[in-house]
C-alpha cells in the first residue's frame, strides 16, 4: 500500500481546503513538476525549507489507465508534505477524466494538468504545448477533469506555441471558464523550449485577464527575486523549477542565497535520509542526479560531482557524502 491510512486521517484533520488556503497564501511558493526530480523525497525537503506546495513529476493519464507500476510508483505520498498537488499529462478527454477520478481518491489536495510541457515525446502524443495548438480540446479535458474530480484543478501552460501565437491571457480564460481554480504561466513559448529569457510581462497580462490566482514561472533564480516578480507583476505565487535542484533551500528567505559547502552537505545529507526513508528503491542514477546538483558553483565541485557519479550504490553514495568533515 502506498498510502499511510493513518497519516491520511491525521493529515485530513489538519489540512483546510486547498483552494481557500493554500491558494489564498502570501506570498505563495511552489516547487514546479520536474521529470527525474520531484519525488517524494524531494518534495518533503522543498516542504521543509519552506515551499507553500510542491507538484509531483508529470503522470501520464494512460499510465494510470493501465495501472502501470512506474506510474503507480510515482504516487507515492505521505501526510507531512500536504498540501500536495498531482500533475496530470494526457490528450484523450475520456482518459484524463479517469485518470482524474483515480487521482482525487488519494489523499491529495490539487490536481494540476500539464498544457505546456515541450518535450517531443509528449508533443508527439497531442498532449503537453500541444494542447495550446488546439484551445476546444483543451477546454474538454479541463472540463472532464473537473467533473471526474474530488479537488480543485489548475493548469500550468506557457506563454504560446511560438512567438506569433502569444495567447496566454485567451488560454487562461478559456481555463477558469471551464473550472480550473488557479493557473500556472511558464513565460516563454514551446519554440523557446527552456533558451532565452522568460517573458514576465505576459504574467501581467494573463494577471490582469482572469480573476483566479495566477502563478508565474520562469527563471526565478532566489527568493528575493521571487518577492520581487510578485511585486512586479501582481501574479500570486511564483513555481520554481531548475533552481531549485540541489538549492531546496531558495523558498526560505531566511537561507543564505549561496551558502557554504557545510551548509550544503548538511541539506544533501538530509535529502539522503528522506531518500532512505521514504524511497529506498530509487535507483543509483537518481540519486546522483541529485547529489550532483548541490555543488554547482563550489570550489572544487566539479571533483565532488566525479566521485559522487562514480560510486555504483545508494550505501556508496552515502559513505561518499559521510566522509566529509
Amino acid at each position: 500500500m502506498l498510502i499511510d491510512k493513518k497519516q491520511v486521517l491525521s493529515a485530513e484533520c489538519t489540512v483546510l481546503s486547498t483552494q481557500h488556503s493554500v491558494l489564498s497564501t502570501r506570498p505563495l511558493f511552489i516547487l514546479a513538476p520536474l521529470a527525474g526530480y520531484s519525488d517524494l523525497a524531494f518534495r518533503l525537503l522543498c516542504r521543509e525549507y519552506g515551499a507553500d506546495l510542491c507538484v509531483s513529476e508529470m503522470i501520464s493519464c494512460h499510465g494510470l489507465h493501465f495501472r502501470q507500476k512506474n506510474t503507480l510508483d510515482m504516487l507515492k505520498t505521505t501526510a507531512a508534505e500536504r498540501p500536495v498537488a498531482m500533475q496530470l499529462f494526457g490528450a484523450e478527454t475520456e482518459v484524463m477524466g479517469e485518470a482524474a477520478a483515480i487521482l482525487s481518491a488519494l489523499p491529495i489536495d490539487l490536481i494540476d494538468i500539464n498544457m505546456g510541457c515541450p518535450a517531443k515525446k509528449v508533443i508527439k502524443k497531442g498532449a503537453g504545448c500541444a494542447l495550446m495548438k488546439d484551445p476546444a480540446l483543451a477546454a474538454r479535458i479541463i472540463r472532464a477533469v473537473v467533473k471526474n474530480s474530488s479537488v480543485p484543478v489548475t493548469v500550468k501552460f506557457r506563454s504560446g506555441w511560438n512567438h506569433q501565437s502569444l495567447i496566454a491571457s485567451d488560454f487562461a480564460r478559456m481555463a477558469e471558464e471551464n473550472g480550473a481554480v488557479a493557473v500556472t504561466v511558464h513565460a516563454r513559448t514551446w519554440s523557446d523550449g527552456f533558451s532565452g529569457a522568460a517573458d514576465w510581462q505576459i504574467i501581467s497580462q494573463v494577471k490582469q485577464a482572469v480573476s483566479i490566482p495566477v502563478i508565474g514561472n520562469g527563471d526565478i533564480i532566489s527568493h528575493a527575486d521571487g518577492l520581487r516578480r510578485m511585486a512586479e507583476t501582481g501574479c500570486d505565487g511564483v513555481m520554481i523549477g531548475r533552481a531549485a535542484l540541489g538549492a531546496p533551500w531558495i523558498f526560505s528567505a531566511a537561507a543564505p542565497e549561496n551558502p557554504d559547502l557545510a551548509f550544503r552537505l548538511t541539506t544533501l545529507r538530509r535529502h539522503l535520509s528522506l531518500i532512505a526513508k521514504h524511497q529506498p528503491d530509487t535507483p543509483p542514477s537518481q540519486i546522483k542526479n541529485h547529489a550532483g546538483r548541490y555543488f554547482k558553483g563550489v570550489p572544487g565541485g566539479a571533483e565532488i560531482r566525479r566521485q559522487i557519479f562514480s560510486q555504483t550504490s545508494f550505501a556508496a553514495v552515502e559513505e561518499f557524502i559521510s566522509s566529509f568533515s
